[in-house]
Order: C-alpha cells, then structure tokens, then sequence
C-alpha cells in the first residue's frame, strides 16, 4: 500500500475542502495510508477525484478494521 500522505493531488478547489482531510491510517505500517480532502464532516466529494483517487478511496473505505482505522478528519494548517 502506498503512502498517500500529504493529501493527494486530487483537490476539490472549494476553500472549505482545502481545510479539512480525511486520514486513513494503516494498523499495520506506521507512517502509510491514505488521505483525501474533505469537508469538515469528512464527507469527500467523489466527482472531485481522479479515477485513480476515488478508486483508493474506495478500497481505503472497503479496507477498515481489515488494513486500516476508522478515518479521522484533519484540519489543515
């Protein structure tokens, strides 16, 4: 599994979303996961991403509790 921190490339242009990033951390490998950005809800607009993007993003969802936490919103700063 790649590190995808920082959040990836994959930006939704809304002040509001730049904020805020949704972190899926491995329960295996520290430092590795996944982040994407979000609202501050942690909702992540997936008309937004890449394919390649919204395709992590749904493994990383799939992946709780089996490879990765439950994710937490981050506020950017």
């Amino acid at each position: 599994m790649a590190s995808l921190f920082p959040p990836q490339s994959a930006q939704i242009d809304t002040p509001q979303a730049l904020l805020h990033e949704l972190r899926y951390q491995s329960l295996f490998r520290e430092g590795r996961g996944f982040s994407f950005p979000c609202d501050e809800r942690g909702d992540v607009n997936l008309d937004a991403l890449s394919e390649r993007a919204r395709n992590n993003y749904l493994f990383a969802r799939a992946m709780v509790g089996r490879e990765l936490a439950r994710p937490e919103v981050r506020v950017l700063g």
